[in-house]
């Protein structure tokens, strides 16, 4: 081999990754399992459809997930804490507008030892007052901290004139939202949604048939049975008329600007390839907004584009923090971006540099056990086909400078950008 000699640039034409072998437990359960990595761990992921969007008042679903690990009739938070930690597993808590998480690591070698804590946890936790108290007291001070950055202003502000109170994505979290958060609050949660009826598990990394085997003898009878299956929640979106909205912050030693609005979905036709236009537009570093508005002007430090998903809707923002004078400025170059993707189609060589950026992203993000892990219980979670990464490899390799002006046209729309700016108004 001559290693004076680049080797050839091959372009990614397929893309596959490792699927699961998927089962289902005796009670039902759905059981993926991504047998991959050689190291002797695993990843358990268990997940239940009861996330924010299900909930009867603001913070229940988040509290009722972060107090699963706070108590159960086996034991007490810190003997979990103090088991967990012995057998070397890791335990994090999450939840989403849709579904709650249960993830756990572990060595296998360690796995038994760990699922009886989490069997304990999923099937018998106790909501205790004590620790409740003091997991809302921190989590307050975290809001007010908060409340007094113009970047969480901005956000929430945006999302509440996008959906309007009667949509979750709008419904804003206030102090006193906290103190009306009880355990018969959290216990009501949890038995209306988890039980076994609505519940799913991934198993990832270097899976055995012994490991399989004890999941099965753990989760595979029903929990909590007389529970109903979810269905599919949908909601009133009422924006606010006004284009502008303004906070004031005297203190604010710079703005926090959100330009955004409500678009389309994973599940639309044209999603994978706006996708490849709003990475060319604000999505990586060598993007339009951050050519322009950090490397030739100067306004800020960083500029994003993007788009959030939500079950029923996507949020298209462009989101950064400047000095307060050059609010204005900034606001308006990025609608010269703008105009610019409307009236002339990007060149092939840009195109070409945003298609290796997106491609070697993929390979990145599917490159271990775990990772392949988060992409298939995004999948599940999404309610999309196997067939999503060919066509996303396939969307970025075929989209054409002709397409990319004609999304831009039809979705970067100058007219219904709502502007939010958080931070000291300039007289």
């Amino acid at each position: 081999m001559d290693r004076t000699i680049q080797p050839e640039i091959q372009p990614l034409k397929n893309f596959g990754i490792l699927p699961p072998v998927r089962m289902t437990l005796p009670n039902g359960i759905p059981l993926a399992v991504i047998h991959a990595g050689e190291q002797e761990v695993v990843r358990m992921d268990v997940l239940f459809a009861g996330g924010s969007w299900r909930q009867s008042q603001k913070l229940q679903a988040l509290f009722t997930n972060r107090m699963l690990r706070e108590g159960t009739e086996k034991y007490t938070a810190a003997a979990m804490a103090e088991k967990l930690d012995y057998y070397g597993s890791w335990l994090e808590l999450s939840s989403s507008p849709e579904y709650a998480y249960i993830t756990v690591y572990s060595l296998n070698k360690y796995l038994a030892k760990t699922l009886e804590v989490v069997e304990s946890m999923i099937k018998e936790p106790l909501f205790p007052e004590k620790e409740l108290r003091t997991i809302l007291d921190a989590n307050i001070q975290q809001y007010l901290v908060n409340t007094s950055k113009v970047d969480f202003l901005a956000q929430r502000t945006l999302s509440q004139s996008l959906y309007g109170e009667q949509h979750p994505c709008g419904r804003i979290v206030v102090e006193e939202d906290y103190h009306a958060i009880t355990p018969e609050v959290l216990r009501e949660f949890y038995k209306r949604y988890y039980h076994s009826g609505n519940c799913s598990i991934f198993l990832s990394g270097k899976v055995t048939e012994d490991m399989i085997s004890r999941v099965t003898d753990i989760f595979g009878t029903s929990f909590h049975p007389l529970r109903q299956q979810v269905s599919k929640l949908s909601f009133p979106c009422t924006a606010v008329p006004e284009k502008r909205i303004f906070i004031e912050r005297e203190d604010a030693m710079q703005s926090a600007v959100k330009m955004g609005y409500t678009t389309i979905t994973r599940d639309h036709p044209d999603y994978l390839k706006l996708r490849v236009l709003m990475t060319l537009f604000g999505g990586y570093f060598g993007s339009r907004l951050m050519s322009n508005i950090r490397e030739e002007k100067g306004y800020t430090y960083g500029i994003s584009a993007g788009i959030m998903l939500y079950p029923d809707s996507g949020l298209l923002v462009i989101s950064t923090e400047t000095d307060n004078q050059y609010v204005e400025p900034l606001i308006q170059e990025v609608y010269h971006e703008i105009n610019r993707l409307h009236q002339e189609p990007v060149s092939e060589e840009e195109l070409t540099i945003v298609r290796n950026y997106m491609l070697g992203e993929m390979c990145r993000n599917y490159e271990s056990s775990f990772s392949l892990s988060d992409a298939w219980i995004f999948i599940a979670t999404s309610g999309l086909d196997d067939d999503y990464f060919s066509r996303s490899l396939q969307a970025v390799n075929e989209v054409t400078p002709v397409e990319i002006q004609d999304l831009a046209q039809r979705y970067l729309c100058k007219e219904t950008l709502k502007e939010v700016i958080a931070g000291k108004k300039l007289s």
